[in-house]
């Protein structure tokens, strides 16, 4: 079956050229000229993946990825933002509001095209099936479900992943490019910086108290380090 992409994007021309790369690529289309209906429409029929420009009438880019994160059914949808907001600033926001990647315009279409599978191929990739226990949090593999102080908590792919394999090699410093090669492999197109934030969002879904972490420790001129709470 092929996969879908749903489009938010207001602009009618920007919409289907998107459209005709994103077919002749093989991916079944949806295209949206608003953010209204784009939840209601995704919880029915899930997509693959999301591209949303951030600048669409109705709700934006940015609320309709919040509302994705905040949804169980699509919560782990891969989200790619496409738009002219491109100041380092923006492409945090949107980070941190949990998107897997963010592309500026004007985009070659060919590098549209290789980025979308590209983030396809990260949630592809099949995890060894294990029960990670550490403390609190129990990392089930085979459901993708974290649980924290006996809650089930909501995370992206992206984020499981990386908590994921940090957990699995307790005690050992990774660098913020041996993360980047592990659990993103096409690091081409993402930056140390996007570590930094998922860590940040993984703390403070697992941590207590974020500011001072239990689990996913700092190491200073080095990376990040996974520790089991005594």
């Amino acid at each position: 079956m092929k996969q879908t992409v749903f489009v938010v994007e207001d602009d009618a021309d920007i919409a289907r050229l998107v459209r005709y790369h994103l077919e002749g690529a093989g991916f079944a289309v949806r295209t949206f000229l608003t953010g209204n209906g784009v939840i209601p429409e995704s919880e029915k029929t899930p997509p693959n993946l999301f591209l949303l420009d951030i600048m669409v009438p109705g709700a934006d880019g940015l609320e309709i990825c919040r509302q994705i994160r905040h949804s169980r059914s699509i919560a782990m949808t891969p989200v790619i933002f496409l738009t002219a907001k491109t100041s380092e600033a923006d492409k945090i926001a949107g980070l941190d509001l949990g998107a897997d990647d963010y592309i500026a315009k004007p985009f070659s279409p060919r590098e549209l095209i290789a980025r979308i599978k590209a983030v396809l191929r990260r949630f592809e990739r099949p995890l060894p099936p294990a029960v990670v226990t550490a403390g609190d949090i129990v990392i089930d593999n085979g459901a993708m479900t974290l649980t924290v102080r006996g809650n089930l908590v909501t995370t992206t792919a992206t984020e499981f992943r990386l908590l994921e394999y940090l957990a699995r090699h307790p005690g050992r410093v990774f660098t913020r490019d041996q993360l980047l090669d592990a659990v993103w492999r096409e690091t081409h197109y993402v930056t140390p910086r996007s570590v930094d934030v998922y860590v940040r969002r993984i703390r403070e879904k697992i941590e207590e108290n974020p500011e001072d972490p239990r689990y996913l420790k700092t190491v200073r001129g080095a990376g990040y380090r996974f520790e089991v709470p005594k």
